[in-house]
């Protein structure tokens, strides 16, 4: 019988053991056991844990074993591996069922005859120092030798290992915290139990790692859920390049498309307020002839409810792909009407749903009557209002706190106030409790009424704590706490008395509550109001001291208080200032400004004007010209001293052509008005209609006189381009109406000398602005080259012919005299 002795040396000796011989007689052996890089995380182990390398250096144990295949059982080797691992010696343990794998006994017969107790004692003891490097070190080991890990735990070792892991949650190691997750996920292990996902995730997101979040998710097999969860976390935080990264590892990780990653990534977009991107990912859905399903469309109609054609667009779009509309759909498409302030719309709407749901497809539920009451409320629709509660009521559906406000608030905003307080004890007597919104609704519908004393006398009795000294003692129980909106409300009740609305303000800090921006604007109003206006600057600047940043609102009721107080030029820094400090004016900014005059005296003035309105045209946002067009007039007629012919002229053209959509005649008189027109005489009237072309021609000619009175002498002819048109066509009905008007006005009204130059031809009917010859010399030389002018380029097309008429320079100088002459 042979004998095979496993020898063990001493801490001096080189770490060598003799592998057992191959049961089946075949001659193998193995190299002395070294170990093998591991790919394990980079674990901290606390202080009082010791050093893996002294793991390694530990000698292994001296003993001699005999071992006989025929008479030696496996029990006894598994019992002295079982005793190694409880003392904390691995290295010898691992060592041991090295050697008894390559000896040809398999890892799962092995580790069956292992004394599982006795391993996971001392796993513990080395989770209890905070050794988890050491642990996994092991584990990956004895794992490569089919041994399973998990095996070697019971539920103290597990439970042990789940502190480990929240102490590494605690500390924020989030990369050790991943990546001991992603081995022991390898080794099989419930990590689901060891720590709750959504933690790991919020820290991954605290820390703003979104490759870690990713990895993390990536372990799981219901990965969907938590790219879900990553995506909606960092979308809370108003990151959206973070949750874009995760949902485009989704699309790369995930089988197919999972509709509700989508679903979240486009109310993510909404929650960053990028809706442009929504849209993106919806049509990058459509060209992966993927359908969405009624969830998907309704985030993306959810997010861009603010635009109602694209919302509508959306809706028409998932009708024709079949899938059907539920009710949260109609209520979203009600919101988009309530926004947009469409209550045709929302009745369409409204009565859609009402057939659907006598036909049983739909049952309407509260939103959707709330949503609809809002319309109305917005609309000061009071009276369709209260029908859709009686609707509501008649469908067993029972108001809610939302939907009565909607009701009062309805009846605030026409000034209803009786209405208003009925409806709120209607509330009360529902059962439905208040809150601090529906009181400040019954304080804006005492001011919007005027009744300012009864508003500060229904304040003062809810300011108790007790509301039923006003609304009676049935009512026990209820109370009041103002809110920044309630002393907002009040102070709007103030009128001019600057005093009171302070002390308003006061009283707001002192119960705890913070102005907002619309407190001083208020304030800043009030204060205007008693023509305070540097006092009403001062608030501005009071409020960047309390740390707050005027808004537009702010800057706009600034500007306002200086139009009021006839300081245009205050109110036009002030415009320069919030451009400055990038706030974007709004519609009431660019109205206030453009009304601030009834009358222009000098062409800065108008040039100021013009600006803005050019300014306001840019940033998108549609003017009534009208007012302004009328003004630009009343000036540029200005030029003609003789009030009587004035009327008799505008009395004999149709005013009805002024303010045609697209503003052309305000675009002309602003291009013509710009400063290097000072020096260039060449005005150009094609598009317009004879009222247009006087109005720009008078134009130049009052810039003209100002520019003379100032010291500026006219160094040109002035060059008028009537029209354009094809040199076998002959003159337009339009041309000849224009150049008969002009011709009129310049000779019969104004007493200047007018030439027709005679028509130039030309190569196209498509003009741009260009350069201007400085004299009528150059003209002439060009005329010669059969060019057309400097003023016009025209790209070559066809012969065209300009129509043109010349007021020399002496006319122009003879006229600037004469106008300029004192009277006797």
């Amino acid at each position: 019988m042979r004998e095979f002795i496993i020898l063990g040396y001493s801490a001096s000796s080189s770490s060598s053991i003799a592998t057992l011989p191959n049961p089946h007689g075949s001659n193998h052996s193995t190299k002395p056991y070294k170990d093998k890089p591991l790919s394990l995380p980079k674990l901290s182990p606390s202080k009082s844990s010791p050093p893996i390398s002294t793991l390694h250096s530990r000698p292994p144990p001296l003993f001699a074993v005999r071992w006989d295949p025929t008479k030696t059982h496996l029990s006894y080797f598994a019992d002295l591996a079982s005793k190694l691992a409880r003392d904390g010696k691995f290295q010898d343990f691992a060592m041991v069922v090295e050697s008894v794998v390559l000896s040809g006994v398999r890892g799962s017969e092995f580790t069956a005859a292992l004394k599982v107790e006795l391993v996971a004692k001392g796993i513990s003891g080395l989770l209890k120092e905070g050794n988890v490097r050491s642990v996994v070190e092991v584990l990956g080991k004895v794992n490569e030798l089919g041994v399973p890990p998990l095996k070697l735990f019971d539920g103290y070792a597990m439970e042990l290992l789940g502190r480990q892991c929240s102490r590494l949650l605690k500390c924020k190691q989030v990369q050790e915290l991943v990546e001991l997750m992603e081995v022991l996920a390898g080794f099989r292990f419930p990590i689901k139990e060891l720590l709750e996902p959504s933690e790991v995730i919020k820290l991954c997101v605290d820390k703003c790692c979104p490759k870690l979040a990713i990895r993390y998710a990536c372990i799981f097999p219901h990965a969907h859920i938590l790219f879900c969860n990553i995506i909606y976390e960092f979308g809370k935080r108003k990151a959206l390049e973070p949750a874009l990264a995760a949902y485009e590892a989704s699309k790369e990780n995930l089988n197919g498309s999972n509709m509700y990653v989508y679903r979240t990534i486009i109310d993510v977009c909404g929650l960053c307020k990028d809706y442009m991107k929504s849209r993106y990912i919806y049509e990058d859905l459509l060209k992966q002839k993927v359908t969405p399903n009624i969830y998907v469309f309704n985030s993306l109609m959810n997010v861009n409810a603010h635009d109602l054609n694209y919302t509508f667009h959306v809706y028409k779009s998932m009708q024709n792909l079949g899938v059907r509309a539920d009710m949260a759909c109609y209520n979203i498409l009600l919101k988009a009407c309530c926004l947009a302030g469409r209550v045709d719309l929302a009745q369409d709407i409204y009565r859609e749903v009402q057939h659907l749901e006598s036909t049983g497809v739909l049952k309407l539920d509260v939103f959707t009557y709330s949503t609809i009451v809002k319309v109305f409320a917005d609309a000061k629709l009071w009276h369709m209002a209260l029908n859709v509660k009686e609707d509501m009521l008649s469908a067993g559906v029972t108001p809610n706190t939302v939907t009565w406000s909607s009701l009062i608030s309805a009846c605030a905003n026409a000034g209803i106030v009786e209405k208003a307080i009925q409806l709120f004890e209607e509330m009360l007597l529902a059962g439905s409790e208040p809150n601090s919104q529906c009181f400040n609704i019954l304080l804006h519908a005492c001011v919007e009424a005027n009744q300012y004393d009864r508003a500060f006398r229904l304040f003062q009795s809810l300011k108790s704590t007790k509301v039923q000294e006003t609304f009676g003692k049935k009512y026990k129980g209820l109370s009041f706490n103002p809110t920044t909106t309630t002393y907002n409300t009040l102070m709007k009740a103030c009128g001019t008395d600057y005093y009171h609305a302070k002390a308003l303000l006061d009283e707001m800090r002192a119960v705890g509550l913070y102005p907002n921006q619309i407190s001083w604007s208020i304030l800043a109003d009030i204060c205007g109001g008693s023509g305070n206006v540097e006092g009403a600057l001062q608030i501005l600047k009071n409020m960047r001291a309390a740390g707050m940043k005027p808004d537009v609102v702010a800057y706009t009721t600034a500007i306002k208080v200086c139009v009021e107080n006839e300081n245009l030029e205050l109110a036009l820094s002030l415009f320069a200032e919030m451009k400055k400090y990038q706030i974007h004016p709004n519609l009431v900014t660019y109205n206030t400004l453009l009304r601030a005059r009834s009358r222009y005296g000098s062409v800065s003035e108008v040039q100021q004007c013009l600006a803005i309105y050019q300014d306001m045209r840019k940033a998108g946002y549609k003017s009534n010209d009208y007012y302004l067009e009328q003004l630009i007039e009343e000036w540029c007629e200005g030029v003609i001293q003789d009030s009587n012919a004035k009327q008799e002229e505008l009395s004999s053209c149709n005013k009805t052509d002024i303010g045609r959509p697209g503003s052309l005649l305000l675009e002309k008189v602003a291009e013509h008005l710009q400063t290097h027109i000072a020096e260039t005489l060449a005005v150009d009237l094609q598009g317009l209609t004879k009222v247009e072309a006087r109005i720009v021609v008078l134009a130049v000619l009052r810039m003209i006189k100002e520019n003379y009175t100032l010291g500026h002498s006219v160094k040109d002819d002035m060059l008028i381009v009537v029209g354009v048109h094809e040199v076998d066509g002959g003159s337009t009905t339009q041309n000849l109406e224009v150049r008969d008007a002009i011709t009129k006005l310049l000779q019969d009204e104004l007493g200047l000398k007018v030439l027709a130059t005679g028509a130039k031809v030309g190569l196209d009917t498509t003009i741009e602005p260009g350069n201007t010859t400085d004299s009528d010399q150059d003209l002439e030389e060009m005329s010669r080259r059969d060019e057309l002018p400097a003023e016009l380029i025209y790209s070559t097309r066809r012969p065209v012919a300009l129509e043109r008429l010349k007021v020399t320079r002496g006319s122009l100088q003879h006229w600037l005299r004469r106008r300029s002459a004192p009277r006797r």
